[in-house]
This record gives C-alpha cells, structure tokens and sequence, in this order.
C-alpha cells in the first residue's frame, strides 16, 4: 500500500527535472519478471501473486499471537530457516517460514549474494510516511497482510522535492507529484524489487515509494530482503 491528498498543480517545465532519465515498471504474473530489474529503463519490478490459504492462515496467526512481533537477520539460503524457526513456531508459521525461505533464495540467486539482510515486522503505524528513496542498490518488499507499500512512477516525480526540497510542506502540496491519483500501490502479497540510488547508473531514479496510511484496527506484516553488508 492515503487519504485526505490535495495535490498542487504544476506545470510539465517544472515538475520533471529529472525526465530525461526514462524509468518505468515491470509487472507480471510470473517470478520471471523480477530479473527485469537489470534493465537500465526498470526500476521496480514487480510479481503479483496470489498465496495459498495456508501461508494466509499462519500470517494470521503470527499477527494475532505476537502483534508485537519484529526480527532482524543477516541469513543465508541455507540457514534462513532455522533464524526464523528461533521465533516462530514450527508447526503453527511452517508455510510462512517456507515462504520466505522461497524468496531469500530467489533474492540471492537473483543478485549473486551470498547472504542477505532480513526483517519481518508485524506494523500498526506507518513507518515511512514521507515519500523517499532508499540509498540501496536494491531492496525486496512484500506485504503479507494488510494494505502494501505506494509508490510513485518516476516520469511524475519532482526530485527536487524530496526530503528537504519540499520545504516542509506535506507530500500532496509540496509539488513532488501533480495528481493523487499518480500514486500506485502494490497488492498485498505482491513481490517487489525496488531499484535504490546505490544502484551503479540509477543516481537520481531511485524508485520513490512511501509506507501506506495507517489504519489503527489492522496490522501488516513486511518483509524486506537488503544486501548484506
């Protein structure tokens, strides 16, 4: 995966500084499309799926057992499972624990690493709320319930209107985007790779994205996959 957006209007000389670096997205059905992220012109790639009922019930279970829940890993594909079997239960969390070993394999096959950095985290406030970029080469995002992470094609963002550029004001009038409705977000379940400014030759396209609005009544659970330092 916000309300309440009054966007200020600007003019296409003012609002795209940064158009001459073509960037858009790569969306399918199939893992395939996340190596799109290796092309020059991608910079998020994302793979929509569906997750069987059981992963669905044992993300349930954790949000409703521990909703407190939160852990930081640096694993690798052969011991991700038992990192994860550390704080989850073995029988209850099995098809998220298998879950998630999938895509940390994925993740490191994808990008030739040896080990990554993994955090799953059960969220009940927006913990990005600002619209940003990270300062990575590249980071996997999934959203196993609740409402997913928004983001921004690059072609109607104002760079200069990140962080301190947007002279305090709120996202929807600083002038970083023209229209609500040029926000996307992802889907729940949803895999996506997000190309950051550490990428060699994606200085100043890094994907731009925000958590989405919070809603006090439901938690999500995130997991995110980094390169390791």
């Amino acid at each position: 995966m916000y309300s309440d957006i009054s966007p200020t209007q600007t003019s296409d000389t003012e609002h795209h500084p940064t158009a001459l670096l073509t960037r858009t997205e790569a969306i399918g059905s199939h893992p395939t499309v996340l190596g799109d992220i290796y092309r020059d012109d991608i910079n998020i790639a994302i793979w929509e799926r569906e997750l069987p009922d059981a992963v669905q019930h044992a993300v349930s279970a954790l949000i409703s057992e521990k909703p407190h829940y939160g852990v930081s890993l640096n694993v690798t594909p052969d011991n991700v499972r038992e990192g994860l079997e550390e704080s989850l239960d073995l029988v209850v969390h099995q098809t998220l624990i298998n879950d998630i070993e999938l895509l940390v394999n994925m993740f490191c096959c994808l990008f030739d690493l040896k080990r990554v950095g993994l955090r799953l985290t059960v969220i009940d406030k927006a913990m990005c709320p600002r619209f940003h970029t990270d300062k990575v080469p590249c980071r996997l995002v999934t959203t196993y319930q609740n409402v997913a992470t928004e983001w921004l094609p690059h072609n109607v963002v104002d760079h200069t209107k990140l962080g301190r550029g947007s002279n305090g004001k709120p996202d929807s009038e600083s002038g970083l985007y023209a229209h609500a409705e040029d926000i996307r977000q992802l889907n729940c379940f949803d895999v996506a790779l997000l190309k950051g400014e550490s990428w060699e030759g994606n200085e100043e396209a890094g994907l731009v994205h925000r958590s989405p609005a919070h809603d006090p009544d439901q938690s999500r659970l995130l997991l995110t996959l980094d390169f390791a330092d």
